[in-house]
């Protein structure tokens, strides 16, 4: 196949599986400073430990709002590798010589619930919504997270937008929101349901359908700093393995 009808990701993707087959012969461990989305917290616990086992590499995470962590890359945070929640700020870091062009992939799918630790607290998510009965709803940052601009997309599309703002506990991060409904700050919260799925009691739930909000596709880049790094090349290998998509999809996402 001629390289001019090759297209960017698909160039990234042969150059990645060559340099992950060459690096490793080296033979030595290197260390990976990883950015993740809050939301996919529960599912970097398990998939970072695996990965080292796997490769003897060292990695080290710093969680936080997709926003902030984008501030922070573009502000000099030195990380390898961007987790995101959302598609746009990945993006932007390339557009920007952040990232490389081309190494931006999809890595999960988000689904937003109504959630509350109180199994008692609600049977229909959507009318004890409208119904206002309610002291506080706990969202992330829509500014700066993407689950919490996906809670305002969900109260705008039901109409109640306006009239919840001043019942909104609004979170930096989804973790934090989810912090906020778990402790009993917010009788309920919007909160990604992987958070929900880890969570050891069910509660009240509803999961929100798909057509009330934009996809929450959350997209991985390699970061510029990370492109010359044998454990950044081999973490984004990994993470398309089918040991990491299982594991992600059993915390209640989908993958591609």
């Amino acid at each position: 196949m001629p390289i001019a009808s090759v297209n960017a990701n698909t160039l990234f993707l042969i150059i990645l599986i060559l340099t992950s087959i060459l690096l490793p012969a080296a033979g030595k461990s290197e260390t990976l400073h990883l950015a993740v989305a809050a939301n996919f917290t529960d599912v970097t616990r398990i998939v970072v430990p695996l990965f080292e086992k796997h490769t003897d590499h060292n990695v080290k995470v710093s969680f936080g709002s997709t926003g902030k962590l984008y501030a922070q890359i573009v502000h000099g945070a030195p990380f390898d590798i961007f987790l995101a929640a959302d598609e746009a700020r990945p993006r932007r870091l390339a557009e920007e010589g952040y990232a490389v062009k081309g190494s931006g992939f999809t890595y999960a799918r988000g689904r937003l619930v109504l959630w509350s630790a109180d199994k008692n607290l609600f049977n229909k998510g959507e009318a004890f919504l409208r119904d206002d009965s309610f002291r506080k709803l706990a969202i992330a940052n829509p500014s700066t997270a993407p689950y919490g601009l996906a809670a305002q997309q969900v109260l705008q599309h039901l109409g109640i937008w306006e009239a919840l703002s001043a019942k909104l506990v609004r979170g930096d991060s989804i973790s934090q929101a989810f912090q906020f409904t778990a402790t009993g700050n917010a009788e309920l919260g919007l909160v990604a349901a992987s958070q929900v799925k880890a969570w050891p009691q069910p509660g009240s739930q509803w999961v929100i359908p798909d057509d009330y909000y934009q996809p929450i596709s959350q997209q991985a880049v390699l970061l510029k700093r990370g492109e010359q790094n044998a454990a950044a090349v081999a973490f984004i290998s990994f993470l398309r393995s089918n040991e990491a998509r299982t594991i992600i999809r059993d915390y209640g996402y989908a993958v591609e």
